[in-house]
């Protein structure tokens, strides 16, 4: 069967000159001049921009998606059954009722139920499957008031992340015509139940302002609450386990801003402490002192301080769990007469939790090579009550209460494989690569128990790098379809996470960006150096900010990897970080530099930038998707750099473009949906790798 040929994207010249740099951008095009339209009306994208991405989805679905078909069926099928489809979750109490939400057989939604605690049947509040329609359906959550009379639920239907609150009564069932539409998602209920907080967009796409909503009244009436001025930072809201305190939050990646609203009293919001450049903070709050986790003082690693609420001015603060160099400080609980922290040690997760009336604390820690660790209360304030969850690349999930007063330990859920999974078929391992510099950078590996490491099996490593977010070792079930057919499964801890502290972050970033990628190029060298893999053997993976490192490592590396999956990837990162009117540009500035103002910016992310720096040489097999609604990373990011490789690479590897022109950064909606999503690219993966 003859071979379809692949889209050829026109080029239109597009010079842009920035610190007496002249650049041509020939597909600039591709950037609908309306994409804030489009974002919510997906049906006004120009008809030739729509065209060409019609094109690379036609000649996908002709060159990959057809012929692999069965395998991805087979995938699917596999990862489907490894879901317990009737499943639910663990009831939350909340005075009188317990909240949960569970799925239903067949059904791509859940369902958010409540039973009484005294007894009685569960009761569904909200049965997401009968909103959503055949559409996209992004469910942001429900939440019901603190008179358990009301439901705010909220919903994006489009993938742009523009979410309507719709309140229902319980009492009847039925949803209030007064809709508050069009909010940026964040909402909490105020104590009395009289009005909802919550956050909207600024005209592009920003969270800026808080508003008020009171029960009853238009939209048009809401009382602007809060509003920041700065475009780099954006804004959330939320309340106070306690209920005591409204608290809404400014934040960059790097500084952020708290300001107090007393939930009962109402209220101007009052400021903790003014935004200092590179100084973080979070707040919670317990007989009106606050509890504040930051990086003051020199606190790289993060620390624990207490002030009064009534005045919280930073001098005030007083140490209470200081700050220990390696021992990151990751999240904060406070309940009636416990502070639970969540830390990262050498690596791996630890719960430490401190008795606050006499200071006495305890650790739970587990002992295997590689795990994640997950803390939560639920709604109750005056509880002995904390939820951990547990989970390794070889045991599946396990959800325990924990009472702090007798000390015993509860399993209330384990997860449950239809299909079978015995831990004991698989091999978990903790490694360290060398990098460039030296550094030693984790490596999380899983693969099948008797698996001959002769170098012959191909690999799967997996990256991210960015935000100081760690990539956990948790069990997943889609990980399985690969390692059951003879792959090794990897990720690579690299920096720009935070697995190893706040300097793991700081050293992958900004004018260190370039660790990112030598490190990610490190662990798939020390891969083949242990006899985990081959050189060419290797499928690089990684999506949104992972996507940059995909394909910076294309273009340092093209001989190390067998294929490259690079979902929403942001790689046209200097013209985006020169695009001032993005969402997420003046945010992101102090995570890559601002090349708008500074020619050494300009110059370093010009360097690895992936758009920027595609060149003639030979690459492997890549395939790019991307979410035509996608306000994160925009469409035309990947479809630019698929054109561009194009027309610009050497080599018959082949090169596929995927844009789903209904759904946004999270791909689509349902998760059967999003099973056939990951079942195309790990198809992919497999074929790339020869195992198909």
């Amino acid at each position: 069967m003859p071979h379809r040929l692949p889209p050829v994207a026109k080029t239109n010249t597009h010079l842009a000159t920035f610190h007496g740099v002249t650049r041509d951008d020939p597909y600039h095009w591709l950037r609908a001049d309306n994409w804030q339209e489009v974002m919510q009306r997906p049906e006004t994208l120009a008809d030739d921009i729509r065209a060409y991405l019609e094109a690379e989805n036609d000649y996908f679905e002709a060159e990959f998606g057809a012929p692999t078909d069965k395998l991805q069926e087979n995938i699917y099928k596999e990862i489907r059954g490894r879901i317990k489809e009737d499943d639910s979750g663990v009831p939350t109490p909340d005075g009188p009722f317990a909240y949960n939400s569970r799925m239903l057989e067949a059904k791509q939604y859940p369902q958010i139920v409540r039973t009484a605690r005294d007894g009685g049947p569960e009761t569904v509040l909200l049965d997401c499957n009968l909103e959503a329609g055949e559409d996209y359906f992004g469910f942001a959550g429900a939440e019901h008031d603190p008179s358990h009379r009301f439901l705010a639920w909220a919903a994006d239907r489009s993938g742009s992340e523009y979410y309507d609150i719709v309140i229902r009564d319980l009492e009847t069932g039925r949803d209030s015509p007064e809709i508050i539409a069009n909010t940026a998602g964040a909402y909490v209920w105020a104590p009395d139940s009289s009005a909802i907080y919550y956050t909207e967009y600024d005209d592009n796409h920003r969270p800026y302002r808080v508003r008020l909503h009171v029960i009853g009244t238009d939209q048009t009436s809401d009382a602007i609450v809060f509003e920041e001025k700065d475009p780099g930072f954006f804004v959330g809201v939320g309340i106070t386990l306690s209920n005591n305190f409204i608290v809404i939050d400014a934040h960059d990646h790097q500084t952020s801003e708290c300001w107090l609203i007393d939930a009962h009293a109402g209220g101007a919001p009052r400021l903790v402490a003014p935004r200092v450049t590179d100084r973080e903070y979070e707040v919670d709050e317990r007989d009106g002192t606050l509890f504040i986790r930051t990086n003051a003082d020199g606190a790289e690693d993060f620390k624990i301080v207490t002030v009064s609420a009534d005045a919280p001015a930073v001098e005030s603060w007083v140490d209470l769990v200081p700050h220990v160099s390696g021992v990151l400080v990751l999240d904060i609980i406070v309940i009636k007469n416990h502070l639970l922290r969540l830390e990262r040690f050498e690596g791996l997760p630890r719960i430490v939790v401190r008795d606050l009336r006499n200071g006495h604390e305890e650790t739970v820690r587990f002992e295997e090579e590689a795990y994640a660790l997950g803390m939560s209360v639920g709604f109750e304030f005056d509880t002995s009550v904390f939820r951990l969850t547990y989970s390794s690349p070889t045991t599946p999930s396990r959800t325990y209460d924990v009472d702090l007063e007798t000390g015993v330990r509860t399993l209330l859920k384990e997860q449950e494989v239809p299909s079978g999974h015995d831990p004991a078929d698989y091999v978990t391992r903790r490694l360290f690569a060398t990098a460039a510099d030296g550094e030693t950078v984790p490596v999380t590996v899983l693969y099948k128990a008797g698996l001959t490491l002769d170098g012959t099996a191909p690999a799967l490593l997996y990256g991210y790098g960015a935000y100081g977010m760690a990539m956990p070792a948790a069990f997943s079930v889609s990980a399985l379809s690969l390692v059951d057919r003879g792959m090794v499964y990897a990720i690579a801890h690299i920096r720009g996470g935070m697995e190893k502290g706040y300097g793991w972050y700081a050293k992958g970033r900004r004018e260190f960006k370039s660790n990112t990628f030598t490190d990610f190029i490190a662990a798939g060298e020390m891969l083949i150096e242990q006899g985990f893999t081959a050189k060419g053997t290797i499928i690089a993976h990684g999506g949104s900010a992972g996507g940059m490192l995909m394909g910076a490592i294309a273009n340092l590396r093209p001989d190390l990897w067998g294929g490259i999956v690079a979902q929403v990837p942001f790689v046209d990162v200097l013209n985006t970080m020169l695009d001032e009117t993005l969402p997420l540009t003046p945010p992101e500035w102090p995570e890559w530099g601002n090349p708008l103002i500074s020619p050494e910016d300009y110059a370093r992310i010009a360097a690895y930038a992936p758009y920027e720096q595609v060149s003639a040489q030979d690459y492997p097999p890549i395939f790019a998707l991307a979410g035509l609604t996608d306000p994160r990373v925009t469409y035309w990011e990947p479809a630019k750099w698929v054109a561009k490789l194009r027309a610009t690479k050497t080599g018959n590897a082949p090169l596929y473009l995927r844009t789903n022109m209904g759904a946004g950064h999270g791909g689509a909606s349902g998760r059967f949906d999003r099973i056939k999503e990951t079942a195309i690219s790990y198809a992919f993966a497999l074929k790339a790798a020869g195992l198909e």
